[in-house]
């Protein structure tokens, strides 16, 4: 596969864009250009191991090594990883080590890292199932795109990611290779669909991962799991090689939704994954180039930044307000100016609804079954905006209907670019509730328990509607912990095409809010 990055990387250039990109104050302090001791290595950021390897404090085999031993041994607990390429990571690992002996001066910004992929996207020669039942088999002949780049820049791939069925579930549990758990408390889910990645980064198991977001899929993996996630501006990273759609099949048109994008223990390495993983693909290369734009401020006070924490529609569990109150109340203290409200224009409650059509049209359009065509027609004349009726009016809508849909989506990015000519962010909520318990019921018996009481299991949907509707960029940052001890994220939504702008914010905030910490007893 073709990429615009097949060009050789070298230290200076990537420091050089990355600086261009975060601005020289992120990369000025010693922590974040300096390798960590070896005792902190498994829960070192991907560019401080880079670092490490770089300046020969530890070798990419020796760095594999203790990433293998660490999932040999805690992986069990939490089924994270659920292919382990142990021999080919090791393989990977030696090479960068002797490029590196041999002085070769075109080394990635990645080299000799341990990362793993999400298995939804190919990697060749390796099954790819998605947790999909008819995949279980599937061997792929090429890496999707994301996975080239990984390799381009240097990365050691250990291995695939748990996931639901075909991404689709906040919990990452399939009948292929069963259920994963939260390093927090194994007895709730690290979300989905890029729980796998979520859960693995937060265990110390690999330095970097790649997910993908069309409904939260690695928002809320990085909520629940206490790691940063961001989801890129849409068509920024090529979905090429991602499951689904499912291989074999006519090529789809682009998509409007899902997107793929990086995560990390670190919110610095949200860049370098942008800047590795970023680019148009193939056809699209020849004529123009991607470059990420620079954050839009140099200091943290200088960001003019607006906020909700909750709204009737999706009010907030008790204990996950509780922390981004306090949140909030930090971010004050730190001498940010906060505007609390809905920006003027900006409609919620009806740009989720026309989310959740265009969603339900892009997951379950091809899904209707023909012999109950008139049962669905009847279903979406029904008043309202439940779920069924929904799913039952994108699979029956004329052409129209659904153009007219992608009006107000279109209308939706408008009036967020709009607000983001006076505003640099937005920040809201990444969910209502903190990691929940296993809950292995259909779709429609589940619930969520909060201190309030039961809440509907689709509720989950609403806080990340805002990102994917309008295409615009958004960064998930660790902001504390419940009473109970699980972490809490908050989600900052930033201007379309300028990804670089939420993921300074959140570089900035580590120190304010506090940035990943591993939970206990790993």
């Amino acid at each position: 596969m073709s990429s615009p990055h097949a060009e050789p990387w070298s230290r200076r250039e990537f420091l050089a864009g990355a600086s261009g990109a975060l601005g020289a104050a992120s990369f000025a302090s010693p922590d974040w250009l300096a390798a960590p001791p070896p005792g902190d290595l498994p829960f070192a950021g991907a560019f401080q191991a880079a670092q490490a390897i770089r300046t020969k404090r530890v070798s990419s085999v020796e760095l594999t090594r203790l990433v293998l031993d660490r999932i040999a041994r805690l992986n069990p607990r939490i089924n994270a990883i659920i292919q382990v390429l142990g021999d080919t990571a090791l393989d990977q690992a030696k090479a960068a080590d002797k490029a590196l002996a041999a002085g070769r001066r075109a080394l990635g910004p990645l080299h000799g890292v341990p990362v793993t992929v999400k298995d939804c996207f190919e990697i060749a020669g390796v099954k790819t199932t998605a947790g999909f039942e008819p995949l279980r088999n599937y061997v792929p002949q090429q890496d999707a795109v994301a996975v080239v780049r990984l390799r381009r820049a240097g990365a050691v791939i250990l291995g695939h990611t748990n996931v639901p069925p075909l991404a689709g579930d906040w919990q990452s549990d399939n009948p292929i290779y069963g259920r994963s758990s939260n390093p927090w408390d194994l007895g709730r889910t690290p979300g989905g669909s890029s729980g796998g990645s979520a859960a693995a980064l937060a265990a110390g198991l690999g330095h970097f991962s790649i997910g993908s977001d069309i409904g939260g899929s690695i928002r809320v993996p990085a909520h629940f799991c206490g790691i940063y996630g961001h989801k890129p501006t849409i068509n920024v990273v090529p979905l090429t090689g991602h499951i689904p759609p499912l291989p074999g099949g006519p090529p789809y048109p682009g998509p409007t939704l899902p997107v793929a994008g990086p995560m990390a223990r670190r919110a610095e390495d949200l860049v370098l994954g942008m800047k590795v993983l970023g680019g148009p693909d193939a056809d699209e290369a020849v004529a123009y180039r991607w470059t990420l734009a620079p954050p839009r401020r140099a200091r943290l006070t200088d960001y003019r930044i607006g906020y909700v924490l909750d709204h009737p529609a999706c009010p907030l569990a008790t204990d996950v307000k509780a922390v981004l109150s306090a949140a909030i109340d930090s971010m004050r203290r730190a001498g940010l100016k906060l505007q609390e409200g809905w920006p003027e224009g900006i409609d919620p409650v009806a740009q989720f609804n026309t989310y959740m059509y265009l969603v339900t049209v892009a997951v379950f359009a091809e899904q209707l079954d023909e012999t109950k065509l008139e049962q669905t027609r009847q279903l979406a004349a029904r008043e309202g905006n439940g779920f069924e009726v929904v799913t039952a009016r994108a699979q029956t809508d004329p052409t129209k209907r659904v153009l007219a849909r992608e009006r107000e989506r279109m209308a939706a990015r408008a009036a967020w670019q709009n607000y983001f000519r006076s505003h640099d962010a937005f920040l809201t909520p990444a969910c209502f509730t903190a990691a929940f318990p296993h809950d292995a019921r259909p779709f429609p018996e589940r619930t969520i328990s909060t201190p309030e009481g039961a809440r509907p299991y689709m509720d989950l949907t609403w806080w990340i509607a805002t990102a994917p509707l309008t295409g615009c960029p958004a960064t998930v940052v660790p902001a504390g912990r419940t009473g109970g001890g699980l972490p809490v994220g908050l989600q900052i939504l930033g201007p379309y095409l300028e990804d670089a702008t939420p993921i300074d914010l959140a570089v900035k905030l580590a120190d304010v809010l506090g940035g990943f910490q591993p939970p206990p007893g790993y």
